[in-house]
């Protein structure tokens, strides 16, 4: 059985404030929880007007004091931005305030422009080559802490907070095969090598004490509504963010637009379409068509839906809609 969560990106609306976004992202939260979904992932990303998820242990602190059974994960935190012990303390505190409900997700990316990793990290580059020993270092942290051991995280030793590895390439798949942890692809805007890299974590998964055998984890984009023409309408603000990005003038989301072609040149439009290509889009039957088709082929463990919608409502609809294809598809 297939099972499915939510990654939000708290997104702030053009003309709206981050405190709205994380009051949006509570009641999301709920919507999720009351649906059916199993987690709710929050991703970190830096000096961006347009998410106000950055400070992701803090974000997903407020989100589990105002649910009650949903999971709460970071998909993800960006490793290279900070020190293994700190994130072990971090999600210990959450483990420690949640018990049974905290999943960590590690990405080995920036997740910000130059400019802004450079006040986050001097020596990020180092920092991203030394990725494996970083995810081990931080393994040994949520471990009970050993006779003698000088350094411990409090909270964190002994949580067992579930790690997991992100990816959109080969290297997070055969690290996480190597190490025996599950798997999450970011097929959601990075879906080349989506087939390819769940074939090599499968074939090279190695069982260990964290899980005994593969686990993987698949993200797409769900823009569902009540009629095919108005889910494609809701695509265009994640569009015009995408763009936006790749120009290097990000902000905050856009209200949608009726005229898809407007939003930018061709190499632009072909460019985002290409990395948005793993999207659910449409009418009820018509996600449900897409989730079928996806689930069958990438038969993932796990699907991870997200979907920068300008309207919290519409949102909120999308995400139920997606819910209500899933419960059919999986029984």
């Amino acid at each position: 059985m297939t099972r499915y969560s939510l990654l939000d990106l708290a997104p702030v609306n053009e003309g709206s404030t981050p405190r709205q976004a994380l009051m949006n992202a509570a009641d999301l939260a709920q919507h999720a929880e009351a649906t059916g979904y199993d987690r709710y992932w929050m991703a970190e990303h830096h000096n961006m007007t347009g998410i106000a998820s950055a400070a992701t242990p803090v974000a997903l602190g407020w989100i589990a004091a105002n649910t009650s059974s949903i999971r709460i994960g970071a998909a993800g935190m960006m490793l290279p931005n900070h020190a293994p012990l700190v994130v072990a303390e971090q999600f210990g505190t959450l483990e420690s305030l949640y018990p049974g409900r905290v999943d960590l997700g590690l990405g080995r990316a920036p997740g910000t422009d130059p400019e802004t990793l450079q006040a986050l990290r001097r020596d990020h580059q180092p920092a991203a080559n030394r990725f494996p020993q970083d995810v081990q270092e931080l393994l040994h942290f949520l471990e009970p802490a050993q006779p003698g051991q000088r350094v411990q995280a409090v909270p964190g030793a002994g949580t067992s907070v579930p790690v997991w590895i992100l990816g959109s390439s080969l290297f997070g798949a055969q690290l996480a095969a190597a190490l025996g942890l599950p798997y999450a692809f970011a097929s959601h805007f990075a879906p080349d090598m989506l087939d390819e890299a769940l074939k090599v974590y499968r074939e090279q998964f190695q069982p260990s004490q964290h899980l005994s055998e593969p686990w993987v984890a698949a993200a797409a984009n769900v823009f569902a509504a009540d009629t095919d023409a108005e889910g494609r309408r809701l695509m265009t603000s994640m569009e015009q963010q995408f763009i936006a990005l790749r120009r290097g003038t990000p902000g905050p989301l856009q209200p949608p637009v009726d005229a898809p072609d407007s939003l930018g040149g061709a190499a632009e439009l072909a460019t985002a379409r290409r990395a948005l290509k793993e999207s659910a889009i449409g009418s009820p039957q018509r996600i449900e068509q897409w989730l079928g088709a996806f689930i069958e082929r990438t038969r993932a463990d796990e699907l991870i839906l997200t979907g920068q919608i300008h309207n919290h409502e519409a949102r909120k609809h999308s995400f139920q809609i997606a819910a209500d294809a899933l419960k059919r598809l999986t029984g």
